[in-house]
């Protein structure tokens, strides 16, 4: 059974920096893509970020340039290292991946950042 478990999220003020971490089991996740998501309150789930098995990346453009997406595929995790935060980038970050038809999400981590 996949199963992702986020966790480092917490309380930041603007400017500060989180990294988000997401741990998989059930399979070995080398060869997938993974992404991380966001909602806000009142607001679509959005995706942040995404990394491919070889490692290429894709950023949104709201946190291009401050966010960085990473994996490292002996502990079958992914990160997300977020700088210079801002009160916009408040949500709930989840941790995704797609393995032929089945969707697995994380239960995700709250991420605040004060102004």
């Amino acid at each position: 059974q996949v199963q992702l478990v986020e966790s480092g999220g917490g309380l930041v003020q603007a400017g500060g920096s989180l990294r988000l971490s997401c741990a998989a089991s059930g399979t070995s996740f080398t060869m997938y893509t993974m992404d991380w998501y966001r909602q806000a309150p009142g607001k679509q789930r959005e995706l942040v970020a995404t990394i491919t098995g070889n490692g290429r990346t894709y950023y949104a453009d709201s946190v291009k340039g401050r966010f960085t997406i990473s994996r490292a595929n002996t502990e079958n995790t992914v990160f997300l290292q977020g700088n210079s935060l801002k009160p916009d980038d408040t949500a709930v970050y989840y941790c995704h991946v797609r393995i032929d038809l089945l969707h697995a999400w994380g239960q995700g981590t709250q991420v605040t950042v004060s102004s």
